[in-house]
């Protein structure tokens, strides 16, 4: 009981200092916030061209349930993409840090694939598996596998080469050196390009609906801006990044939690 007051004392200053770190990022987000809702109307800017922050926090109130019915569309396709992407992703580049036979023959594609633009490739998977969700979930998935893949390959050749060897001198096997040294080392790596996936997998979900949607925020978005419905836009944009940075968070945490025990440098 005596290290109770204690330990309330480090978990209040870790708080604080939490909270302190994120408050430049606060007041510069609320400032400029300020600046447009000021200037939109000094300027007198008409609210289809570009509308206030009250006016796009209005259209949001009144049209919350619409943008939540379209949001969970969105969060669906972004969820099983993104685990997609990654189980793909950490498959791949296990595959390719295994073998120089494997490497020489997937790298070059999947390193290829990323120089098709996304928008190109949509329409042809609307045509060939439909306008339902497995088209989104597809595009979700080609546009975030390749951060995950190129960050593992890097942190898997990261290991240790003097470690690597003397675990082979003692008879460790090609698992043990993955599963004892590699992918241990490989982790910050994995957590790098999972927190770019997760962001990527937003603009997947957003560029497959808007190219072929009946429904989620992309689609709400395409519809709104022919009919001068720019709040409604921006509204749906907001939520969209609300839905990513929630998605970078969880990803952060997961990533503090797997590192907790690799050192403060690396955390």
């Amino acid at each position: 009981m005596a290290g109770t007051p204690h330990t309330a004392q480090t978990a209040s200053r870790r708080i604080a200092s939490g909270i302190a770190g994120w408050l430049p990022a606060v007041v510069f987000t609320g400032g400029l916030i300020a600046l447009w809702e000021i200037l939109a109307h000094v300027l007198d800017v008409e609210p289809w061209l570009l509308p206030a922050p009250s006016e796009i926090a209005q259209e949001l109130g009144e049209s919350f349930s619409l943008h939540m019915r379209h949001a969970r569309i969105t969060l669906q396709e972004i969820a099983i993409g993104f685990s997609l992407a990654a189980i793909l992703g950490i498959a791949l580049a296990a595959a390719i840090s295994w073998s120089k036979v494997i490497e020489r023959s997937l790298y070059p594609i999947v390193i290829a694939s990323q120089t098709i633009p996304i928008i190109t490739l949509a329409p042809l998977l609307l045509v060939w598996v439909g306008p339902e969700m497995t088209s989104k979930v597809i595009v979700v998935v080609l546009i975030s596998f390749f951060p995950v893949v190129v960050s593992l390959v890097d942190g898997l050749k990261s290991a240790d080469v003097e470690m690597a060897n003397m675990m082979r001198t003692l008879g460790a096997s090609r698992v043990q050196l993955m599963t004892k040294l590699r992918m241990p080392a490989a982790l910050p790596y994995l957590f790098a390009g999972l927190k770019v996936a997760a962001v990527t997998s937003v603009i997947g979900a957003v560029v497959g609906e808007w190219v072929g949607g009946s429904g989620g925020l992309g689609w709400l978005m395409k519809v709104s801006g022919p009919q001068f419905r720019t709040d409604r836009v921006f509204a749906a944009i907001f939520v969209l990044s609300v839905a990513a940075v929630l998605l970078f968070l969880l990803v952060l945490a997961a990533e503090r939690w797997a590192l907790r025990h690799h050192g403060p440098r690396t955390r």
